[in-house]
């Protein structure tokens, strides 16, 4: 089963600086600092497109994971899909969106992820990953909109 869910951050930044910050290396690498996120193969600074991979190194749960995905889809400034190659989904695939609004933008993270492990997978989707998600996805939105 997939789980999926939206966030939606307002900044008064424009719909381009949103976009390029959104698909910062260095700016996702500093908004999950908690987690020590770093980027350890593939672009690993600077603004990742279309076709480019990043793996990425994270400790979550207190387990070091490693996730790679590529930027699947791109219409700069308005959109871009990247999506799980290798890592710890049975399928993980993000949508940034970003659109103009009076006194700035508005960016729409959409995310649909499944879990591996079956039935297990399924619990922990509703239970713990899908809460985990959003909340990390909430506050890098609120990171980039403070930049």
């Amino acid at each position: 089963m997939v789980v999926s869910f939206e966030c939606v951050t307002r900044s008064t930044k424009t719909e381009r600086e949103m976009f390029d910050l959104a698909r910062s290396i260095d700016s996702h690498t500093r908004s999950q600092a908690a987690s020590g996120e770093r980027a350890v193969a593939g672009v690993t600074d600077g603004l990742i497109g279309l076709g480019q991979d990043v793996t990425w190194s994270a400790r979550h749960f207190g387990i070091v994971f490693r996730l790679t995905s590529t930027v699947t889809e791109f219409d700069a400034p308005h959109r871009f899909v990247d999506e799980q190659n290798q890592g710890p989904f049975a399928s993980f695939w993000h949508e940034h969106r970003f659109e103009p609004s009076e006194g700035g933008s508005v960016m729409i993270d959409r995310l649909e992820f499944a879990a591996p492990f079956g039935p297990l997978g399924r619990i922990v989707e509703r239970v713990a990953l899908a809460p985990y998600l959003r909340r990390l996805i909430e506050e890098r939105g609120r990171f980039l909109a403070a930049s």
